[in-house]
């Protein structure tokens, strides 16, 4: 059983980074990074500046928490489709179930949690017991989330609560409450996959579920927490949005789809399932969101970041492919 399971898990790298040495991933994410930061420094130096910064920061930051929920379904062999859906449900019970009250706040924000709990267990079920597309999955559960998002909100946005705008918006030593929020989450992801016994597992399960079946591993219970946990990450990024912005709309999470994907692929992930790399794939979504604010800056239209972030996942794909081969 010991040889089986070693099979399975034993060869996944052990470091936090995905190796115990610096990898290939996060050596190609940091390269770029410094790169960008180059070309800002020459063409847009306002991009990088400390305002600049302050104000694009806690949003990497929510990027980050949506691309490791991401990362997680990936790692599984799976894409979840049923991001916009989560991040904008959880967003429109913070605001409008409150209406202001903070008092009313935490019911609210337990209230998105559990929401976000069962559209999590729905996924996994859909996926690891019914066996259905992955994609085919997400895209319907997203419906079913929209269709809470307008049964509660009727597509109008609400006001902030105080106190969330101060939970998210607030700062310590000179970074915002979303940034430390987000590295705390960084950590937490990063120990379980490459430090426990559990994390290796699962990285095992997606590279090779056949095999892990063979060795009596619970495959499905290893999905299904995938989809949980995503979902769960998807919930806190759109409860530090709500916070992030004073009137956040109905549909603030459609713009988190692509990037979402584009940020795992760029971090390395394997797209056939298995290796995850978590700090790498946040170094990534601060390129991501860097690189945004560079075209902004340069006069790129906003309406062109889609094309933009869809030329740096196929960059992504394009790497991973190479090394591959």
């Amino acid at each position: 059983m010991n040889t089986a399971n070693n099979a399975t898990y034993g060869t996944m790298p052990p470091g936090l980074f995905g190796r115990g040495r610096p990898s290939f991933e996060l050596g190609t994410v940091v390269l770029s990074t410094l790169a960008l930061i180059v070309l800002c420094m020459i063409f847009a130096p306002s991009s990088i500046s400390s305002g600049a910064l302050a104000g694009s920061l806690p949003f990497a930051a929510v990027a980050v928490i949506v691309s490791l929920g991401q990362m997680l379904v990936v790692q599984q062999g799976g894409f979840d489709l049923s991001v916009p859906g989560a991040i904008s449900l959880s967003v429109v019970i913070s605001t409008h179930y409150p209406a202001g009250n903070d008092a009313e706040l935490l019911p609210a924000v337990l209230l998105a949690l559990a929401f976000a709990l069962g559209a999590g267990l729905f996924n996994g079920i859909l996926i690891g017991v019914v066996r259905l597309n992955a994609i085919v999955a997400t895209i319907g559960t997203n419906a079913l989330l929209y269709g809470g998002v307008i049964a509660i909100s009727g597509g109008v946005p609400r006001t902030t609560t105080p106190l969330l705008s101060r939970i998210a918006g607030g700062e310590f030593l000179g970074l915002g409450y979303t940034v430390w929020y987000a590295l705390v989450i960084l950590l937490i992801v990063a120990v379980v996959l490459k430090k426990t016994v559990a994390g290796r597992r699962f990285e095992g399960i997606g590279a090779n579920p056949a095999m892990a079946r063979t060795v009596g591993l619970r495959v499905r219970s290893y999905e299904l927490s995938a989809y949980v946990s995503a979902q769960l990450l998807y919930c806190l990024a759109g409860i530090l949005l709500a916070g992030l912005t004073s009137q956040p709309t109905a549909f603030l999470g459609n713009s988190y789809l692509l990037p979402s994907v584009a940020i795992v692929v760029l971090g390395g992930t394997s797209l056939m399932g298995g290796r995850g790399f978590p700090v790498p794939t946040a170094l990534a979504a601060f390129f991501l969101t860097q690189l945004g604010q560079f075209s902004i800056t340069i006069g790129v239209p906003f309406s062109a970041q889609t094309i933009i972030q869809a030329l740096a996942l196929g960059l992504g794909i394009a790497v991973y492919s190479f090394r591959r081969s």
